[in-house]
């Protein structure tokens, strides 16, 4: 028998173990192999320039093991239109790198159909390519502010631009490091060469660097726990029941409304085991430090590389701070580099600002209608929860009852709206996402809606005196 047969029949055997396509499988054998390919890259001789090469060379063999050669071809067109604006017009190119690197995206994102394969159980490189965009965009953004004068930058904008254009082979190292490129987290490249370099917070001094062992093994630890209740949830919840089973449809609003809540609920521990594994490998090659604590004793902080915060975003006290908690650098990403960009300075941002941010967010997705109308909705839900807690530090902090009963609204809200919204970003498909709403009868919309223009413009809360601020 031929041994790339054999070879195939026990990947096939071994992705049906754990419920997923071989082509999946194999994805996450390259993705679990980061971590030991990142805990190498301290070990690397010849200094930065042979990190930067270490960097760019495993992640492109990662790449191609895990989709062939035209991942690498489309992350090379990526990394040549953002480096080729860098060089030839500076003063436009984060302009430029935002909208050729987001149409090329796009163009994939329709070619592939990744939507559609995603929930086929098939894989595509377009995921990392996402990634990659993000990571072009902000550089390409970086080196055009570093033309600009101090004075009128933020203090992110100061913290991250680039005064010097980076080597072509550093800029490859930077988008291919550590895996990173699989599924984030994002990070800039001022921080990457920082660490490359020995710079920074990784500079050598009486204070040795953090040993990485603890962090990464709570990052493994958790990976096996997600993934362990991904799989025993997945197959007792299939999405499928809300597109087409007769059954469902028969039950009533409780029971529809439960079952779509266990979906969500479900499918978000996929996530959290990725993103704990890329923890893990962020954290292992010291890209993920991002300083010590003010406390005594000192503890390592690995802010870096943590992407999502599992209590947080389960418990989470509002819909304004799920971007606080869940793919965390994509929703810093959107606030540097788009959401705080449009707001003109001076002038406080509004509902269209956030709305322009989230179309961005859904466009980056794909352009399939559930991810629009998923961002579309999220825009209201956050919107909902801050007209919910604008009257909740309104009341004086005697009224404690009252407080609480506020506090208890918002995170019934949240979770309510959370659940409702997420069934479109899984379904996709317009007919389906819409079936899916009016089988709940468009719950999720019509609440953030009234809370709008309830609490938000008709019933609105009366600002607090400096004595209740002081209070507080």
């Amino acid at each position: 028998m031929c041994p790339c047969l054999i070879k195939d029949m026990k990947m096939e055997e071994m992705a049906s173990l754990i419920g997923v396509s071989p082509p999946v499988f194999k994805f996450l054998v390259c993705y679990v192999a980061t971590i030991p390919i990142s805990f190498l890259h301290r070990f690397v001789p010849g200094g930065s320039s042979a990190k930067h090469l270490y960097a760019a060379s495993t992640g492109a063999l990662l790449s191609y093991l895990a989709f062939g050669i035209s991942s690498n071809l489309h992350f090379l067109v990526l990394i040549i239109i953002s480096y080729g604006s860098m060089e030839l017009y500076r003063k436009r190119c984060g302009l430029i790198t935002f909208f050729l690197a987001m149409a090329y995206l796009i163009g994939c994102h329709v070619y592939y159909m990744s939507g559609d394969s995603w929930k086929e159980g098939g894989i595509d490189a377009t995921g990392s390519m996402m990634v990659i965009t993000l990571k072009v965009i902000s550089c390409a953004i970086n080196y055009n502010d570093g033309l600009l004068k101090e004075r009128r930058l933020r203090e992110s904008q100061k913290k991250n631009r680039l005064v010097k254009l980076p080597s072509f082979t550093e800029y490859v190292g930077y988008c291919l490091c550590c895996g990173s490129h699989f599924a984030g987290p994002v990070y800039e490249m001022k921080d990457y060469l920082d660490w490359t370099q020995g710079k920074g917070i990784w500079m050598k001094s009486e204070k040795p660097l953090p040993s990485p062992f603890w962090g990464a093994t709570k990052a493994i630890l958790q990976a096996g726990l997600c993934m362990g209740v991904f799989l025993y949830l997945d197959p007792r919840y299939p999405l499928s029941t809300i597109i087409g089973d007769p059954t469902y449809k028969s039950w009533g609003f409780l029971e529809r409304f439960s079952y779509q809540y266990m979906c969500s609920f479900s499918a978000r521990w996929k996530y959290y085991f990725i993103w704990s594994i890329s923890e893990a490998s962020m954290i292992l090659s010291g890209l993920g430090f991002s300083g010590w604590t003010n406390s005594f004793p000192l503890e390592a902080q690995w802010k870096r590389a943590k992407n999502v915060d599992i209590l947080g975003v389960e418990f989470t006290k509002s819909a304004v701070e799920i971007p606080l908690v869940w793919n965390i650098h994509v929703s810093t990403w959107l606030r540097h580099y788009v959401y705080d960009r449009l707001v003109e300075k001076g002038r406080r941002p509004g509902f269209f600002h956030l709305l322009a941010t989230q179309t961005v967010s859904a466009v980056w997705h794909g352009l399939y209608p559930g991810y629009i109308i998923f961002f579309v909705q999220s825009a209201l839900m956050i919107s909902g929860s801050k007209a919910i807690y604008k009257w909740q530090i309104s009341v004086s902090s005697n009224k404690r009852m009252l407080k609480k009963m506020i506090m208890l609204l918002n995170f019934t809200y949240t979770v309510v709206v959370l659940t409702y919204s997420s069934v479109g970003f899984m379904i996709l498909s317009l007919d389906e996402t819409i079936d899916a709403y009016a089988s709940v009868y468009y719950i999720g919309t019509i609440i953030p809606v009234v809370m709008i223009i309830l609490l938000g413009n008709i019933m609105k809360p009366k600002p607090m005196t400096s004595r209740a601020r002081k209070e507080q």
